[in-house]
C-alpha cells in the first residue's frame, strides 16, 4: 500500500501577480509561516511551483498547523493533504483514506496536473478515481455531481508527489505582513482602529500601535484594552510594538485657551503630531487611523483636511468608505469586537465639548492654536511614551521601557 503522508498545501495568489519582485514576496510568506506554526511541533516548509508545502511528517498537529497557516496574509487558501507517489494506485489509496467513514449523497473529483507530461490528462484522472469512489462506496449510495456537490476531492499532481485533499480553508489573502514597510496605526480601543490596522497587515505592512491615553485624569482601562487589542492582533503579525502615550495634560492646557468647538480637531492634530515625530523614531513611512466619512464630528471632509493639513507623513485611512455595520461584522470576525466593546474611559471622552465644529476653517484652527506652545506640547508626548512589545505564539509582554 502506498505511503500516506500528512502535509498542508499553501496557496498564495495575489503574490503570483508580482513577477520580478515575486521571490520577496514569497520568502516573507514563508518566513511568517514559519513563524505562525513555530510551536506546534516540526514543520518543513518547500516551495514548490504555485504554492508552498508544510510537510508534517514528524508532526502531532496537523489540523492546528493548518489552521494557523489560514490566518496568514499572503495566504489565499490552505488544506491538510495526503502526499503519495504520482501513481494512479497511490492517489486511489489517498482518496480511499479520505472517504473512509465519511457519508456523502454526491461529489467531483477535482483534478490538476501541475506538469502536462503526466501520462493522463486531467479528465482522465477525474473518470478514473471517479469511478474508484463509485465502486468503493456503492453507485446506490452516492453519484457524481459536478455543480453541487457533497465532497469535492481535490487532487493535484506533481512531477514527483501527488497531493490529494477535501475541504480547502479560504486564507486572508492580500499580502505578508513586512513585505511592504511598516506603518503607525493610532489604536483608541474603539471598534474601527483595529479592524484599520488589520486591514494595514493584509496589504503587507507591520504596524506599529500607538495609544494615546489620558491618566491620570482618567483610569487606566484605556490602556488595558489596548493591549488586549494589540495581543490579539499580534497573531497576525507575530510581533509587535505598542506605545503609550499621555495626552491628559495635553488636553489640559488645550481646554484652558482653545474655544470648546474646535478642540475636537485640535486634539487630532497633537495626535497626528506626536505619531508622526515617534513613527520617524521607529522607521514607519506612514500613519494609519480607522477614520470613515462623516462617522463623527472629527470625520467630516473638512475637518479631516484641517487634520491632514499638519501631517508631513501620509495618512492612510483603510475603512474611509465603509459604514459602521460593515467595520463591526469585520471587527467580529477578527475577534477584536468583544474586547473593544468593553467599557472604558479613553482620552477621546476627557475635556469633549458638547456641541464639537463640524466644518472647522483654516482661519479658526490657525488662530486657536497660535495660543498653544506647540513644540513643547509635541516634545511632551513623545518623551512621556512608554514602548511595549508583543510577541506571539508566545504572546509574552516585555516590561514596560
Amino acid at each position: 500500500m502506498a505511503r500516506l503522508r500528512p502535509a498542508v498545501i499553501v496557496h498564495y495568489h495575489e503574490i503570483s501577480l508580482k513577477r520580478g519582485n515575486r521571490p520577496l514576496f514569497l520568502r516573507q510568506l514563508a518566513r511568517n509561516l514559519e513563524r505562525a506554526a513555530s510551536d506546534l511541533g516540526p514543520v518543513r516548509l518547500r516551495q514548490l511551483t504555485g504554492r508552498i508545502l508544510l510537510d508534517l511528517d514528524d508532526n502531532e498537529h496537523p489540523e492546528a498547523v493548518r489552521d494557523r497557516a489560514a490566518r496568514v496574509c499572503g495566504v489565499a487558501s490552505v488544506a491538510l493533504a495526503w502526499r503519495v507517489v504520482s501513481t494512479l494506485d497511490a492517489m486511489k489509496a489517498a482518496v480511499a483514506q479520505i472517504i473512509e467513514g465519511r457519508r456523502f449523497a454526491s461529489f467531483r473529483i477535482s483534478a490538476r496536473r501541475a506538469f502536462k507530461t503526466y501520462p493522463m490528462t486531467s479528465v482522465e484522472l477525474n473518470r478514473e478515481l471517479g469511478a474508484f469512489v463509485l465502486d468503493r462506496v456503492g453507485r446506490d449510495v452516492t453519484r457524481v455531481d459536478l455543480h453541487h456537490a457533497d465532497l469535492d476531492i481535490h487532487v493535484e499532481v506533481l512531477p514527483a508527489e501527488t497531493f490529494v485533499y477535501v475541504q480547502p480553508m479560504p486564507g486572508p489573502g492580500g499580502l505578508p505582513v513586512g513585505a511592504s514597510g511598516t506603518v503607525a496605526a493610532l489604536l483608541s480601543g474603539g471598534i474601527d482602529s483595529p479592524v484599520a490596522a488589520w486591514r494595514m497587515m493584509k496589504r503587507g505592512c507591520r504596524v506599529l500601535f500607538v495609544h494615546f491615553h489620558s491618566v491620570p485624569y482618567l483610569p487606566a482601562t484605556s490602556q488595558a484594552k489596548a493591549r488586549a487589542l494589540v495581543e490579539r492582533l499580534t497573531e497576525w503579525q507575530y510581533r509587535s510594538q505598542l506605545i503609550l502615550v499621555p495626552l491628559g495634560e495635553i488636553q489640559r492646557e488645550v481646554v484652558l485657551t482653545v474655544p470648546p468647538p474646535l478642540r475636537v480637531v485640535v486634539y487630532r492634530r497633537m495626535m497626528v503630531r506626536i505619531a508622526q515625530a515617534l513613527a520617524r523614531q521607529s522607521g514607519a513611512l506612514a500613519l494609519a487611523t480607522g477614520e470613515s466619512v462623516g462617522q463623527v464630528a472629527s470625520q467630516t471632509l473638512h475637518n479631516i483636511a484641517r487634520v491632514d493639513e499638519v501631517a508631513e507623513l501620509p495618512v492612510l485611512r483603510p475603512l474611509i468608505g465603509m459604514d459602521k455595520l460593515e467595520i463591526t461584522a469585520e471587527a467580529q470576525r477578527l475577534r477584536t469586537f468583544e474586547i473593544s466593546i468593553e467599557p472604558d474611559a479613553d482620552c477621546c471622552t476627557l475635556f469633549v465639548p458638547r456641541h464639537p465644529a463640524t466644518r472647522v476653517s483654516v482661519e479658526e484652527i490657525r488662530a486657536a492654536e497660535a495660543r498653544l506652545e506647540l513644540p513643547r506640547l509635541i516634545a511632551m508626548g513623545v518623551e512621556g511614551a512608554r514602548l511595549e512589545t508583543f510577541e506571539f505564539p508566545t504572546a509574552a509582554v516585555s516590561a514596560p521601557s
